[in-house]
């Protein structure tokens, strides 16, 4: 058994690619425009796990008006990878770099990644948004999106739970009852509803 196990880490190691025991981290691939889906293809072919969080928007041609899926992240998507070894991402067309901090990868909060996954696997419709950090923090109670914390606001007269990727400074928004939220503070939850219903930033956050 042991052998075995040094030979999946080694295996790991070399090629970037989790073993079925081993979690590499999430981290940020920035691509360019409109290569997003033929990245993942690609990397996805070499055996990596890739999330690429898609939204329904409706776009408009001239004659017609059509639904589509577009990158809730444009221009980003998610990788687990090595960053020891990150070469052969780095040579995928289209990737233009493994995001951190003064050329150093840094890994994606796998919270982050688990909240956004929920929120897709959900169902509910969402969209990009812009990135927030302060407010209220607040936690969903019941639903599919149950124990999600996120920043609750109030757009064009309904709610919606804001989940962020910190890495990234981007936001996504998901529609949600507010009823079926409550105050991670000391606060009521009149009072929260009262601070949403005049546009404030109610945190909610991930």
């Amino acid at each position: 058994m042991l052998p075995a196990l040094q030979t999946d880490l080694k295996l790991t190691r070399s090629t970037g690619i989790e073993s079925d025991s081993i979690k590499l981290p999430w981290f940020a691939l920035q691509v360019r425009a409109r290569y997003e889906q033929g990245v993942a293809d690609h990397l996805d072919g070499k055996g990596y796990e890739l999330f690429l969080p898609v939204y329904k928007c409706r776009k408009r041609w001239s004659d017609r008006v059509k639904e589509v899926e577009a990158p809730l992240f444009p221009g980003y998507l998610f990788c687990r990878l090595n960053p020891q070894d990150r070469l052969p991402i780095l040579k995928t067309p289209g990737v233009i770099q493994v995001v951190g901090t003064n050329r150093t990868p840094t890994a994606v909060d796998e919270n982050e990644i688990q909240a956004i996954q929920a929120m897709v696997a959900s169902g509910i419709p969402n969209q990009p948004w812009p990135f927030l950090t302060t407010g209220d923090r607040v936690r969903i109670e019941s639903g599919p999106l149950s124990g999600l914390e996120g920043i609750l606001v109030e757009f064009k007269g309904n709610h919606r739970l804001v989940l962020s990727v910190s890495l990234l400074q981007r936001s996504v928004a998901v529609e949600i009852d507010s009823a079926f939220v409550t105050s991670l503070r000391s606060t009521s939850g009149p009072r929260l509803e009262k601070a949403a219903s005049h546009g404030r930033a109610v945190s909610l956050a991930v």
